[in-house]
């Protein structure tokens, strides 16, 4: 009975750390670490530090929301699936609350212009975030001539093709390729190993629930009356799949797909979005609540309508990297020790790289030679660069401007 009494009281310990750590976490992954750090390993000892790094690396490999991943994979260790469900849960609900509401509030036709005006420097900033995300991001994975070469391949397929679909092309081929150059020939043992300690019944289940969302919207029929939010729902489950490295690459991809192929939203809806985002703690991933409201709202759905879409972006988006979480994180001791997939990562990452760069020049492109704006992109840029000062700021310094202005 006591130990049960401590076992719960150190759930509801852990429960009130994971709502310090929504409502503080500015700055994306690389900030959320040591907030993780704080939060899990230095005050209270939930895991060892060790633990901590190994499930950030986890989530590195892993396609989908790393931070979400990391603190989820937290919870499974310390109370098992029950607590990484309600981890989850409060972790992504009030960001995306938040986007979502800001979604039904900027489509309302006496609010718009009011938006527009506020956010009107915020544009630019938003560009330079995304500049630097490409630079720092490169900085780190191009670091080879293969490494390059697919960043480059990549930038040209996103102009040549302007398809969807040539984001997970290129992330299997950018992945083979530097899986099949780097990778020493040394490991059937291991990988026997590892495959005999699967469930293969378990398998199946994860297998499946990780492609049925995708097969079920790939199947209906574009005419249905629930066209538009299972083609949402495929839209943000697929883009889930694929995304590697974190919120930095998701915004590309995302305007790649919903503002430059599909056109479900305007090039100034999707910008005044993100820099919004960028001034919330929690997840870069709440982004989608508000992407999918707003495409609700496009094609005649009402308030209702809007909230159903920020749902669907949320769980969407979050679906696959949590099910892939949960899967592996009970043998990741053996997983990691592959290099075969350790060095598919190289490729993948270079891949995500040439997916920033072309989605930045598809984002300045309808800016044009607007020198106040693109001064407050490079001053953004450089401030990110060469100083301290964390995205939060810089996003609040340019909505006071637009007020004041």
């Amino acid at each position: 009975m006591q130990a049960k009494s401590i076992s719960a009281k150190r759930q509801w310990l852990f429960i009130r750390n994971v709502l310090f750590f929504t409502f503080t976490s500015f700055g994306g992954a690389q900030a959320h670490l040591a907030l993780l750090l704080k939060y899990f390993v230095q005050s209270t000892k939930f895991i060892s530090e060790e633990e901590l790094l190994e499930l950030n690396a986890l989530a590195q490999v892993l396609p989908g929301p790393a931070s979400t991943q990391t603190v989820v994979g937290i919870a499974w260790k310390v109370g098992g699936l029950k607590l990484a469900l309600i981890t989850f849960i409060i972790w992504i609900l009030p960001t995306a609350a938040i986007m979502t509401f800001a979604a039904i509030s900027y489509a309302l036709l006496d609010q718009k212009q009011k938006f527009s005006d506020i956010l009107e420097y915020i544009q630019p900033i938003a560009l330079g975030i995304v500049a630097y995300g490409a630079w720092t991001l490169g900085k780190k994975v191009l670091s080879s001539q293969v490494s390059i070469f697919l960043a480059i391949g990549s930038v040209v397929a996103t102009f040549v093709l302007r398809n969807a679909y040539v984001f997970p092309l290129a992330i299997l081929v950018g992945g083979i390729i530097s899986s099949a150059i780097e990778t020493p020939k040394e490991e059937t043992e291991l990988r026997v190993k590892l495959f005999s300690n699967i469930n293969p019944k378990k398998m199946i289940y994860f297998l499946g629930a990780l492609l049925l969302f995708a097969l079920v919207g790939a199947i209906i029929n574009r005419t249905s009356p629930f066209s538009l939010p299972i083609r949402l729902l495929e839209n943000f489950y697929r883009n889930g799949i694929l995304v590697f490295g974190g919120g930095q690459v998701l915004v590309p991809l995302m305007f790649t797909e919903f503002v430059d192929m599909k056109h479900y939203l305007q090039v100034p809806d999707f910008l005044s979005g993100f820099s919004l985002q960028q001034a919330l703690p929690g997840p870069t991933f709440s982004f989608t609540s508000y992407l999918g409201a707003l495409s609700m709202k496009n094609f005649g759905y009402g308030v209702w309508g809007q909230i159903l879409g920020g749902l669907i972006g949320v769980i969407g988006i979050n679906l696959p990297g949590l099910i892939l979480v949960l899967f592996i994180v009970p043998f990741w001791d053996d997983l990691k020790k592959i290099s075969r997939i350790r060095h598919s990562l190289s490729g993948i990452n270079a891949v995500s790289v040439g997916f920033i760069i072309a989605a930045f020049i598809l984002l300045l492109i309808p800016m044009g030679f607007n020198w106040i704006f693109l001064g407050i992109m490079v001053i953004t840029f450089l401030l990110l660069n060469f100083t301290k000062i964390s995205p939060p700021i810089i996003v609040l310094a340019g909505i006071l401007i637009g007020i004041i202005f």
